[in-house]
């Protein structure tokens, strides 16, 4: 595929290397990476990015939502355990045995309605809901114990680990400190009661935040989600500085025009102008994922040099001002020269990463917008190219 110059992502497998391997350096030698790759690698393509953790990293544990992104896994040749960390139907039990993926199992009546549906031995991770009140086995430690292993003595499920998942593991707070600790005493405690009577090879608890705030060697598994990527669990946050951005978001000037103060900007005339102003107009919009919620608010990097968003963000562009980016042309002779500042049509602007010492992450623009980095990266478009680029050069380009 080839890589037009429109609007692309850049998604930098070495930053992808280095944050995985700073996480790893982080956590316990006994705990074992699980690289969640789920919502094709948090927008950043699963294609871009999964076969560089397999095939360059060593990467054999992985972590996605449900079975579509496990069979694109398998078919891209990733070996090595596949966890489905959500619901898959009953009816698809056939395809778990075919493609050798592991199904959550979320109580016994499902485990059930699997067992009934499966004509061969579907591997199993029994989730216990220890106060995340979203998928799992409920009740006390016994409870879950009882269930758990009346679920085992189903004659087409093989249990092979349990796991849980903590509600606020990136807080600090006092109180959700103690919540999450609550959490892991109570996993913990049904854990061992049901390894009693069901042979667990994994148990599991750790997320990004778990990992590094609230580590605990009995757990098998460190689910890697967002920090692989970059970002922060939490804005509030402080990561490892050798921990960056994987994904950076490009687009290109379109057109730059010259305008009179008192002139009304893009859709609903929100915004007018003030002074004499150059507008350039980006292609992109939030067909492509940028948010809508930009509008006369957000900034974008042209030449190293914040430009404010002006107007509203339209389907497929929007406009900035870069009245101040511009220098002065020179003239030589009768000829004028470009200015080296000088905002052209065909221009990059970065939408988020970073240029000339200046940066915008996903985890700003999510401040902006009310909402987490997660969503941000997680918006950016199919129709969005992600170009994987190692030692400053492009390795492939991807669609989602």
């Amino acid at each position: 595929m080839k890589l037009h110059k429109r609007t692309w992502a850049e998604i930098d497998l070495d930053r992808l290397r280095i944050n995985y391997e700073k996480y790893r350096s982080l956590i316990g030698g006994d705990t074992e990476i699980m690289c969640v790759v789920k919502a094709s690698c948090y927008g950043h393509s699963d294609r871009a990015a999964a076969p560089f953790l397999h095939d360059t990293l060593g990467v054999r544990s992985y972590a996605v939502s449900n079975i579509d992104e496990a069979i694109r896994l398998r078919e891209m040749g990733i070996t090595g355990d596949i966890l489905i960390l959500g619901y898959t139907s009953p009816d698809d039990a056939d395809e778990l045995v075919k493609f050798d993926i592991i199904q959550t199992i979320t109580d016994l009546p499902y485990a059930k309605e699997l067992d009934k549906a499966a004509k061969g031995l579907v591997r199993c991770h029994a989730a216990v809901d220890t106060g995340m009140t979203r998928i799992g086995f409920r009740g006390s430690a016994e409870n879950i114990a009882d269930e758990v292993s009346a679920a085992a003595q189903l004659p087409h499920l093989r249990i092979e680990g349990a796991f849980t998942h903590y509600s606020s593991a990136d807080s600090l707070e006092t109180e959700d400190c103690e919540y999450t600790k609550a959490q892991t005493d109570k996993f913990f405690a049904a854990a061992e009661l049901i390894k009693k009577s069901v042979p667990l090879k994994k148990v599991h608890c750790l997320n990004s935040a778990g990992g590094l705030l609230h580590y605990d060697k009995r757990s098998q598994y460190a689910r890697l989600g967002i920090i692989l990527y970059g970002l922060k669990p939490d804005r509030a946050l402080t990561l490892p500085e050798e921990i960056q951005p994987v994904m950076s978001l490009r687009s290109t000037v379109a057109q730059v025009k010259e305008v009179e103060a008192g002139t009304a900007v893009s859709y609903g005339r929100t915004y007018i102008t003030d002074r004499p102003t150059r507008i350039a107009t980006i292609a992109c919009g939030y067909a492509d994922g940028y948010p809508r919620a930009l509008s006369n608010k957000g900034e974008v990097l042209i030449h190293g040099v914040r430009c404010p968003i002006i107007g509203r963000v339209c389907m497929d562009q929007f406009m900035c001002d870069v009245t101040d980016v511009n220098g002065t042309n020179e003239v030589r002779g009768t000829n004028p020269v470009r200015s080296t500042n000088e905002v052209c049509a065909g221009d990059t602007v970065t939408l988020i990463g970073e240029e000339n010492g200046e940066r915008i992450t996903a985890d700003d623009i999510a401040e902006l917008t009310g909402t987490i980095g997660y969503e941000v990266v997680c918006s950016v478009s199919e129709r969005v190219p992600r170009a994987a680029v190692e030692n400053g050069e492009v390795k492939g380009v991807f669609l989602l």
